[in-house]
């Protein structure tokens, strides 16, 4: 999701040999060797979880996961290693449709998340797979007030939230489209003074649209993926569209990452995810090492870690080496049972938002 990383750097060599891209075909056991707390073996994990066709398979429901491979795509781009996400954004390029749509229908959020992920691995997006997403996108960003600049579903109902949002101004930003503007000022009307970006976006005939016009207990509760996600999008804005305002968005977002993480490093999520996880804490620690906040994105580090099976892990986590569970109850259910089919899902998506974070430690934020 960002431009090249530490991991980039200080593990050329391991991109090199360890990661081959031999490693990102069909799902097969990541090599043991990288130490815990590793940002290369949790990405060597991530590409094993992959089909043959390069796809996540989830084993449970049947049915190939594109939503989850953009995720795992992106934690990899997050890494600096689109080289072995390549195979993956290319999978992707053959199931756009399938993705983005449904019969006459139109998600927004994904056709934005699916516009970063050809922005990403250097694929045009107004020909990804054959389809101009830019100016599907372009046609969801309504015009309307109250509401100018909110991307919206084409559906009976509308799941767009302030994630999609994000995705949608970096996406449009990146694209230097027309709509840009717009699209970004209403993702900046859902941060609240307070500095944190809420979630869930507002009934569209209300008037006041702001962050700050809704109840922090209820509509507008602050929520730190919410927060992460939209500071890493303004983040990766071309220059000529980091306005004052921008900049001013991020560094409130980011004073309150600071404020909102414990003393052991961590941070719990939103109103349903509120005790620590390594989701939240990951997406955290990512945007707070892309701006340099290197104490507080080491610390994060640092906890994450801790829920990573390590390379030495015996029993039934042998074949896991690099995988990061979402929280110390589901790494220690694991250590007994294995990574179950039921559980594989949210170890998947645990580790896709959480492996960025693992590249900063206090040397490489800083190189």
């Amino acid at each position: 999701m960002r431009h090249p990383s530490p991991v980039s750097r200080a593990a050329a060599v391991v991109a090199a040999g360890a990661l081959a891209l031999g490693a990102v075909g069909a799902a097969t056991p990541a090599q043991a060797g990288p130490a815990p707390g590793s940002a290369e073996s949790a990405a060597d994990w991530l590409v094993a979880q992959t089909n043959a066709e390069h796809l996540v398979h989830n084993d449970q429901f049947d049915f190939d996961d594109y939503g989850l491979t953009a995720d795992i795509v992106l934690g990899l781009d997050g890494l600096g290693l689109a080289s072995y996400a390549a195979p993956m954004a290319d999978a992707l390029a053959g199931h756009v449709d399938d993705w983005t749509t449904y019969k006459r229908q139109v998600f927004a959020g994904s056709v934005a998340k699916a516009v970063v992920v050809a922005q990403e691995n250097g694929y045009d997006p107004t020909s990804y797979g054959g389809v101009d997403l830019v100016s599907r996108l372009e046609a969801r960003v309504s015009s309307d007030k109250p509401i100018v600049g909110r991307v919206e579903d084409k559906a009976p109902d509308d799941y767009v939230n302030v994630v999609g949002q994000a995705f949608a101004t970096q996406a449009l930003g990146v694209a230097g489209s027309d709509r840009a503007a717009q699209v970004r000022g209403y993702l900046l009307k859902q941060q609240c003074s307070a500095g944190y970006f809420r979630l869930n976006l507002p009934g569209k005939a209300k008037q006041d649209q702001s962050c700050d016009a809704g109840s922090r207990t209820g509509i507008s509760a602050p929520d730190t993926d919410a927060t992460a996600l939209a500071v890493l999008s303004l983040q990766a804005l071309p220059a000529g569209a980091t306005t004052t305002k921008v900049r001013a968005a991020i560094t409130d977002a980011l004073t309150w990452l600071k404020r909102r993480q414990k003393d052991n490093g961590s941070f719990g999520g939103g109103t349903s995810t509120e005790a620590s996880n390594a989701n939240s804490t990951g997406l955290a620690g990512w945007a707070l090492g892309e701006a340099g906040a290197c104490r507080a994105a080491d610390k994060a580090a640092a906890w994450v870690s801790k829920l990573q099976v390590p390379a030495d892990q015996a029993g039934p986590l042998v074949d896991d080496p690099g995988a990061i569970a979402y929280d110390r109850a589901a790494f220690d259910s694991a250590v007994g049972t294995g990574i179950t089919v039921e559980a594989r899902d949210q170890w998947r998506r645990a580790s896709a938002q959480a492996a960025p974070a693992l590249q900063y430690d206090l040397v490489s934020c800083q190189a």
